[in-house]
């Protein structure tokens, strides 16, 4: 039963941050990079502050893989990089600790570029 309840929290969550998009695109003039934007900044913001981790762990996928998520794994890299290497961190925990992510979409990216023959919508 407790599986089932981790389904529904992550159902929730993950409609609940997709529903506040929709509103932002619907009720402003917000363009969707603008929304995606502030979607990753205000994961870092929290992130920074501490309040998305507690979260995450909560919510599980709901709130780790939009870009709320993303942003706040740039937030904890940084964090900890400052904390291994000083200010130098600052520049390069964000790009380590999203390395292997980013690395995985632009693999599985190619890959399905190479199985898939792309083609315009008639």
């Amino acid at each position: 039963m407790e599986i089932v309840w981790t389904f529904v929290k992550t159902f929730f969550v993950g409609g609940a941050l997709c529903l506040i998009g929709q509103l932002l695109l619907d009720k402003t003039k917000l363009t969707p990079a603008r929304i995606l934007s502030v979607y990753v900044a205000a994961g870092v913001l929290l992130g920074a502050v501490g309040v998305y981790e507690p979260f995450a762990k909560w919510a599980g996928a709901g709130a780790t893989v939009p870009l709320l998520g993303f942003g706040s794994l740039l937030a904890r890299g940084v964090r900890e990089a400052v904390a291994a290497n000083g200010v130098l961190g600052a520049f390069t925990g964000g790009f380590t600790a999203a390395a292997a992510g980013l690395c995985a979409a632009v693999f599985f990216g190619a890959i399905a570029a190479l199985i898939f023959k792309s083609h315009e919508k008639k």
